[in-house]
């Protein structure tokens, strides 16, 4: 990939993680008020939202070692993000076509970020 190419691929990337962050909080709005509801909805908007702003952290960084770290910290709250969705959804707290999307686009985000971090090992 060319150095152009693989800039606009993070900036489109780091456009895609602002609308996710987004979506988490127009979805946090929609979970219950009960016990199980605010433990999911508080861990579930912090993951979401920190994957955006670690990774704008990484597009900030100074080296390539420091790309890496923070990648790898946005892989993380992408896997924790993920999860967090996969438990409200299976505890039936919220059902509704918007989780389910939103779930699947973390799945996606997940496999993006995740071949970002192994492809940087290669080189």
């Amino acid at each position: 990939m060319e150095n152009t190419d693989w800039l606009a691929y993070k900036i489109q990337l780091r456009n895609r993680l602002r609308s996710f962050s987004l979506s988490i909080l127009s979805l946090s709005e929609e979970v219950p008020s009960t016990v199980s509801g605010r433990i999911i909805n508080n861990q579930l908007t912090k993951s979401g939202t920190s994957m955006y702003a670690n990774y704008r952290a990484a597009l900030r960084s100074r080296s390539k070692a420091e790309f890496f770290s923070k990648l790898s910290i946005t892989v993380e709250e992408a896997d924790e993000t993920e999860m967090w969705l996969e438990l409200l959804i299976a505890s039936g707290i919220v059902e509704s076509k918007k989780v389910n999307h939103i779930h699947s686009e973390s799945i996606e985000l997940l496999k993006m970020l995740s071949s970002m971090r192994k492809k940087m090992t290669k080189s």
